[in-house]
Parts: structure tokens; C-alpha cells; sequence
């Protein structure tokens, strides 16, 4: 299979990226073959300052970026050659399997969602990210849509489904709403609506609302909301796995007892670490899409880069995109009938 790697998006292009890509083919050449797009002669230059060897990584020029401060929509449509445009028009087209970027989110999702398109039922496609809890759960939307009806919310809970079952090897997947309650009455009349649609699902196991106080304890494998409410949640997540992490380091190195006390818990605290390290998930896919695309973090790092390549591997392996339209098109028929 073939993955198209955007070289020039993300705070960290191209170093960082090309760095990724290096250490996906050293794990999974020859079955996947990247292809990084961008500027040729940066790319050359910059594999040259870091004695990167480009061996196995196919190289498509692409003259122009688009910057994170870019208009997403005003920049999709005038920055043709950029490396996210013709990225994602290479893969509209069949010229690889998967797209991965670092760079801007509102215009990938603009991008994929005008270029690549949508499968049928999915009006716009909803940015989905794998959190660390107690088991690690999946979010979406994370911020692509900040107004959803009640239809679109449903139509995340079956792709959200479908990507843990497929993706994440989940055999029957928690979908809970998130809610300020748990009685089917809580939230606004649009979530009370999305409520009932996602608990009559039969392609779902639906758990119902969730409060956001539960949803690190592992209630649900996937927890659905509008970009707004599904922004916030990530945002404060990160905000508290960051502040946790500095008060565990700051308490560690308070004494000598402490500093002896951390040598006796060093695997735990690696572990829980681990845990809790968004790089590990590589990125978040844009579940909806006809093909696999998946945003990587602006500031990924080359870890996170090829995790993320690892991840649109196993879209590419499981037919995600084809499963979920499919999946899609049953509701869609069961909901006709009924």
C-alpha cells in the first residue's frame, strides 16, 4: 500500500516529518511505500543537515505551503500546489491509500471534505482522536464541527464505532453522548433528539450520556459530541495530563526520600506515562472520508509521525472507509423501512 505523506505541514516540517517517514519504512517497507510531497529541494536539503537517508521514500514536488494562519477554505482553493492539495488530490485520485498531515486542520478538514469527499450520509467528515483513560477511548467530534444536528451526531457514533472495532480491535464498542446528565431528558433539544437516534441504533451499543467527570474512567470506548463540546474536552484533558505530569515530577525530586522512592516506582511512572503520551496514537482520522486521512498534531514530533502512518496502515488493512459506508448505508436503509 501506498501512504502520501504530507512533508511540509506541522510546526516541525520537514525535519521532523521526514524523520517519521524514515523510521515507517525502516518498520514496514516493503509493505508500505510513502510518499512524501512537498518542496523537492527543501526536502534534499533538509535530509542533507540530518544525515537522513531518503532510500524507499518517493518524493512528489509540491511549490507552495499552507500555513496554519491561512483561511482554510480561501487557502484549499488558491494554493493548488501546495503539499496538502495535491496530497489529498493524489489520493482523491487512487495514487495512494492514505493521506497524513501535520499542517492546518480547518483546511485539511475543507480539503478532504471537497477534494477526497465524503462517503454517502456523512454531510461533513468528524475529527476523532484516541484519548488515554483507564482503557484508552475514542472522541469525535474534536473541533471539525462546531454546530452538529442530531443526525450528524448519530452518523459519529456508527463511524466511531466502526473505527474501534476495526481499528482498535474492540469487538463491541460503548458509544455514550455527552451530556451535563444522564437521564435521557438532559441537554439541549438537539442532544435530546441525538440521544434517541444513537439509542434506537441497532449498529451500535449505545451506553447512553455520559458525564464528562466519568468519561476518563473508562465508561465508554467512544464518546460522541459536537466540535465545540468535543474541543473543550480534549483541550482540558491535555491541560490536566500535563499539569499531573509536572506536579508527579516536581513531587519526585522534592527530597532524597522522594528521589529513592521514584527509583522503586521508575517502570510504573514510565508506564503511566506511556499511558498518557498522545504520541503514541500517532494522530486523529477524519472519519467519514471516501479514503483514509488522518491529522497528525501541529507540533508531532517523529515518533508521532510514523504512529500516525502505522494508524492510516490500519485503516488501509481493515477497509475502514468501506466498512463505514457500508455500515452507514444499513442505518440509512433501516431508517428508511422504519
Amino acid at each position: 500500500m501506498k501512504i502520501i505523506l504530507d512533508a511540509m505541514g506541522g510546526d516541525n516540517a520537514p525535519a521532523e516529518i521526514l524523520k517519521g517517514a524514515a523510521a515507517a519504512v525502516a518498520a514496514y517497507w516493503p509493505e508500505v511505500e510513502i510518499i512524501a510531497v512537498g518542496d523537492a529541494e527543501k526536502i534534499a536539503a533538509c535530509a542533507r543537515e540530518n544525515n537522513l537517508g531518503l532510500k524507499n521514500i518517493e518524493i512528489v514536488n509540491a511549490t507552495e505551503v499552507i500555513e496554519m494562519c491561512d483561511e482554510p477554505a480561501k487557502a484549499v482553493r488558491a494554493k493548488k500546489d501546495s503539499s496538502m492539495v495535491v496530497g489529498l488530490r493524489m489520493l482523491a485520485e487512487g495514487k495512494g491509500d492514505a493521506f497524513v498531515s501535520a499542517g492546518s486542520t480547518g483546511a485539511l478538514h475543507v480539503g478532504a471534505s471537497l477534494i477526497v469527499r465524503t462517503v454517502k450520509g456523512v454531510k461533513r467528515p468528524a475529527l476523532a482522536t484516541v484519548i488515554p483513560g483507564k482503557t484508552p477511548f475514542l472522541l469525535l467530534d474534536c473541533g471539525a464541527n462546531v454546530e452538529c444536528r442530531a443526525s450528524m451526531l448519530e452518523a459519529f457514533g456508527v463511524m466511531g464505532s466502526v473505527y474501534m472495532n476495526k481499528v482498535m480491535g474492540l469487538e463491541k464498542p460503548r458509544v455514550a453522548l455527552v451530556n451535563n446528565g444522564a437521564e435521557e431528558s438532559k441537554g439541549t433539544p438537539t442532544y435530546v433528539e441525538a440521544h434517541q437516534l444513537l439509542k434506537n441504533n441497532k449498529a451500535i451499543h449505545f451506553v447512553g450520556n455520559i458525564e464528562p467527570r466519568d468519561i476518563p474512567a473508562g465508561a465508554a470506548d467512544v464518546v460522541v459530541a459536537d466540535g465545540f463540546t468535543g474541543n473543550v474536552v480534549l483541550k482540558l484533558t491535555e491541560g490536566l495530563a500535563k499539569y499531573f505530569g509536572s506536579k508527579l515530577k516536581e513531587m519526585f525530586k522534592k527530597s532524597l526520600g522522594t528521589k529513592v522512592g521514584y527509583l522503586l516506582l521508575k517502570g510504573g511512572v514510565a508506564d503511566f506515562k506511556k499511558s498518557m503520551d498522545a504520541d503514541e496514537y500517532g494522530g486523529a482520522p477524519l472519519l467519514g472520508t471516501r479514503r483514509p486521512v488522518i491529522k497528525a498534531h501541529g507540533s508531532s514530533n517523529a515518533r508521532a509521525i510514523r504512529n500516525a502512518i502505522r494508524q492510516a496502515r490500519l485503516c488501509v488493512e481493515n477497509d475502514l472507509c468501506g466498512v463505514m459506508a457500508e455500515s452507514l448505508a444499513a442505518v440509512a436503509e433501516e431508517e428508511a423501512a422504519n
